[in-house]
């Protein structure tokens, strides 16, 4: 048995120093750093909320050297952040396999200035598909963490039993544990910061109430509409409710939210809304909805 636990101490161990080679401790805020992984040859993600500054952004390097960076942009609604350094350093993150379930062993490897490598080790507690946040944003598949998260384990590497990365931590985007941000989300935010320089999102500008229409279907009824925004110049009005969205039902605003997930802003969605009880199908261009900082 002895010899069982001393080889799975030296597994992780080896996991740890795996990871630790794509992690960078991240200092944009007082007091405590967090952590970035090194995502792609001179970028870096890490968590959006742990940014309280624009400028003068430094990293440290898994050599232990301090360089500076520049905030890519971010996306407070799946809380990433990308920084980027003027010459590649450090190794990109090894992706994990696809697979992951409830009950497999996750750790958090992060890096401080200080104490260098970092990590805490746990379970992946809960897995479900794709989840959003109370942020607006939507991550690709929901993975809970039961690990204690420290500091700097917001932005950390989550890897598997091999140091391979599943993911990010962050503390931000539950109240309830830790939460993974997938490498799935990672990727598509990724590339959407690096073109554009954030997450552009389709914006109705409307305030919208579930309601139960006579025929028991549900639908949600238009309260307030934004003078000059997407919804009023179509022509929708106070009163109208809306039943459809690019053809499918809406019973709540998650699901208006979903229905407009992959439409960017300037595109055209087909609206379905009831006005007088009779059916008036409506086309409106999205704006973008206002960022949240």
């Amino acid at each position: 048995m002895a010899t069982e636990w001393a080889a799975l101490s030296n597994d992780l161990a080896a996991a740890v120093e795996r990871a630790g080679r794509s992690v960078v401790a991240v200092h944009a805020r007082p007091r405590f750093s967090s952590s970035g992984v090194i995502w792609r040859p001179g970028v870096i993600v890490t968590a959006q909320h742990t940014i309280r500054r624009e400028e003068e952004i430094t990293v440290t390097l898994p050599d232990g050297v301090n360089r500076p960076v520049t905030l890519a942009g971010s996306d407070p609604g799946t809380d990433l952040a990308v920084l980027r350094l003027a010459e590649p350093a450090g190794e990109v993150a090894a992706p994990a396999a696809a697979d992951i379930r409830p009950g497999h062993l996750a750790l958090a490897v992060g890096r401080s200035e200080d104490s260098g490598v970092n990590a805490t080790m746990g379970i992946i507690s809960a897995v479900s598909g794709a989840w959003r946040t109370w942020r607006g944003g939507r991550l690709d598949q929901y993975i809970r963490l039961d690990l204690t998260m420290y500091p700097a384990s917001s932005g950390a590497a989550v890897t598997d039993s091999t140091g391979a990365t599943l993911g990010i931590a962050t503390s931000a985007l539950s109240r309830l544990a830790g939460v993974a941000i997938p490498a799935a989300t990672i990727n598509r935010v990724l590339d959407e910061i690096l073109s554009r320089g954030h997450v552009s999102r389709g914006y109705l500008g409307v305030g919208l109430q579930p309601v139960v229409l006579p025929d028991h279907r549900k639908g949600l009824i238009v309260l307030s509409v934004e003078p000059g925004g997407p919804a009023a110049t179509a022509g929708v009005l106070i009163g109208d409710i809306l039943v459809s969205v690019q053809g499918k039902a809406v019973a709540d605003t998650d699901d208006v939210q979903t229905a407009l997930e992959s439409s960017a802003a300037g595109q055209r969605v087909e609206a379905g809304l009831l006005r007088g009880g009779e059916a008036k199908p409506i086309g409106i261009i999205l704006g973008e909805r206002p960022r949240r900082d």
